[in-house]
């Protein structure tokens, strides 16, 4: 799933990031309330977790911001314990659930997948782009309806492509969005990975490689291959 994290503070960012991380979540981190609406504006999120407290726009402004604009993506606010009027008025705006601070990162976690069950009746959680089928909750593949063994950093790879069809995207995007780190830009990490893709789609005895729908696009990156 991918999410987005809304939070100035070095230290919880961090450990946050690093706890989603280990559980197969794809995450961007903002470290600003302005950059952090950007951000969320453009969609493409499962959940937003959203510090209330954030230079530049606020949190509860974030939220009332996008609701009005009919983002529905469910949204976990991060509070500070006192902060009962904000909790108040973060849920009548339509924040999904609080959090207040500190916390333990596998209590956002629990929260999350509470949040995302409920929503799944909705079958938000399929992804389906001709014959290759993701199913984001049981991290299952399938192409040509042959079930993929892939690694999760695989599975989150192609999930990152697949929702957005046609658009380019660079290998630093793939790197900061899917391995959550900076890398050496000489690196091929991202290639290798593709190619590992490719041959695990190929090596269940249907397609080939020029058949893959993960596209290279010369001296940019990679696309997933938007049908007609």
């Amino acid at each position: 799933m991918n999410l987005l994290l809304v939070e100035d503070e070095k230290k919880i960012a961090q450990f946050v990031c690093a706890g989603l991380r280990e559980q197969s979540f794809a995450v961007d981190h903002c470290d600003n309330g302005t950059t952090g609406f950007e951000y969320a504006s453009r969609g493409g999120y499962d959940l937003i977790v959203l510090d209330i407290m954030l230079p530049g726009r606020d949190g509860l402004s974030i939220l009332k911001g996008l609701r009005k604009a009919g983002n529905a993506t469910p949204v976990i606010l991060l509070t500070a314990r006192n902060e009962l009027d904000d909790r108040i008025e973060g849920l009548s705006l339509g924040a999904d659930d609080y959090l207040a601070k500190p916390f333990f990162v596998e209590e956002l976690i629990a929260r999350i997948q509470a949040i995302v069950r409920r929503a799944s009746g909705d079958r938000n959680h399929l992804l389906e782009v001709g014959d290759l089928h993701l199913d984001r909750l049981s991290r299952e593949v399938t192409w040509h309806g042959e079930s993929v063994d892939m690694t999760g950093r695989e599975f989150n790879l192609i999930e990152y492509l697949m929702r957005s069809p046609g658009r380019v995207f660079t290998r630093t995007q793939i790197l900061e969005h899917v391995w959550g780190y900076d890398f050496d830009p000489s690196t091929n990490v991202v290639d290798v990975c593709i190619q590992r893709i490719r041959r695990k789609m190929t090596s269940i005895g249907v397609g080939s490689d020029g058949d893959s729908p993960i596209e290279s696009v010369r001296g940019v990156g990679y696309r997933f291959r938007k049908l007609a």
